[in-house]
């Protein structure tokens, strides 16, 4: 999740007894945004060539499992910051999408092994939810982002905002429906509800529109 107070509280309220039985974990994610594409373009060059050398001096022969080394240290080495004693981490691995990922494990309750720690942090990224909310502004246009308008000194220009609020809440209710049960992936051919056990197939709109009669 991104760096918010609120989303943290509201994770935390949701997933409260996942949390302390330890089948879910959350982190912050903090990537810099404001590269140009040279600039990552040598992160990216940066991060492999020290991730060979890592290879080429301990005789690593899997790119994952030198990966997993440098996670290790630096999770080791990683200082608290701040009232909330966040801890943060640098990813070893650099993409054009998510160049400079910091992550900061906010239900870490100790104890765990090291390897399993280092395979969580490198899970950590932002994929799900960015490709989610690319879906929200695509299919809903009133979620549009908006107009940057040439004249007004640059004004926002929303065209399709709802003067009723209540309509956004409705839209995404129908949106995570459809998310869930309709879209299916182009890499499994599944949909989220069927990869969950909550679905034996995809469901269609004529299902969902005549359920309750």
């Amino acid at each position: 999740m991104d760096q918010d107070s609120g989303i943290r509280a509201a994770c935390f309220a949701a997933f409260k007894d996942r949390i302390i039985k330890r089948t879910a974990d959350s982190f912050y994610v903090s990537i810099n945004k404001d590269m140009t594409v040279d600039e990552k373009r040598r992160a990216v060059a940066g991060a492999k060539r020290s991730i060979e050398k890592l290879m080429k001096d301990e005789g690593i022969e899997n790119k994952q499992d030198a990966i997993l080394t440098l996670l290790k240290r630096r999770i080791s080495e990683a200082k608290v910051l701040g009232k909330w004693k966040d801890r943060w981490v640098f990813h070893p691995l650099a993409t054009m999408s998510e160049p400079e990922k910091a992550m900061c494990h906010l239900t870490d309750l100790g104890g765990c092994d090291e390897n399993h720690l280092a395979w969580l942090y490198n899970k950590v990224s932002l994929h799900g939810v960015d490709s989610y909310f690319n879906q929200v502004r695509r299919r809903i246009s009133i979620l549009e982002r908006g107009i940057h308008t040439s004249s007004n000194a640059g004004r926002v220009w929303s065209g399709y905002a709802p003067y009723n609020p209540v309509m956004v809440q409705k839209m995404l209710d129908i949106l995570r429906v459809v998310h869930n049960y309709i879209l299916k992936s182009g890499v499994t051919g599944k949909t989220p509800a069927m990869r969950l056990g909550l679905a034996n197939s995809f469901v269609t709109y004529e299902d969902i529109l005549y359920f309750a009669q």
